[in-house]
């Protein structure tokens, strides 16, 4: 994963560069961890945490109102935004911005940005999985595949279920 978190910061740095308007931006796991940050001024595990608290609250009102899966959350206050995407399943980008920003700008960007970033962490959460799966299997001794073999009994699925169920007996006192 630390290959991946290299990755992200530098796709975070990019993203600042394309948008000269920015002033922090994160990526977080949907639990509110930051993965990269580059957020001068600012506590990356603050606005992690509360972005993943703000996404899941979003993500519920997006479902409940009908509209689907939640894809971006966008905060204006007095002196900027907060931009908010989805970054696959399991992350999401949040970008601060000054309040001269373009809007339309920060939303192709961040999009481009939350769908490279979703491919970065959705490689680096296979890596485990495919190291596991290139291993060679080790072939159990022949002892123990006797006996399982032995111990194994073919079940008919016709013969058990019609085969009689037993009768529960009660006693009364």
């Amino acid at each position: 994963m630390a290959a991946a978190q290299d990755a992200i910061l530098e796709e975070l740095r990019r993203l600042r560069a394309r948008v000269p308007q920015l002033t922090g931006a994160l990526a977080a796991d949907a639990d509110g961890l930051v993965l990269a940050q580059d957020t001068p001024g600012v506590a990356p595990e603050a606005v992690a945490a509360l972005t993943g608290t703000t996404r899941a609250l979003a993500a519920q009102l997006a479902d409940v109102t009908g509209q689907g899966d939640l894809r971006e959350l966008l905060v204006r206050g007095v002196y900027g935004y907060v931009a908010t995407y989805a970054a696959g399943a399991g992350a999401v980008v949040t970008l601060l911005a000054q309040d001269r920003v373009n809007v339309g700008r920060l939303h192709l960007e961040g999009r481009r940005a939350g769908a490279r970033i979703a491919e970065l962490v959705d490689s680096a959460a296979a890596e485990p999985t495919e190291a596991i799966t290139k291993a060679p299997a080790k072939p159990a001794p022949a002892r123990a595949r006797a006996a399982r073999t032995s111990r194994a009994k073919p079940v008919d699925a016709r013969a058990a279920a019609t085969a009689p169920t037993a009768a529960r007996t009660t006693t009364e006192s």
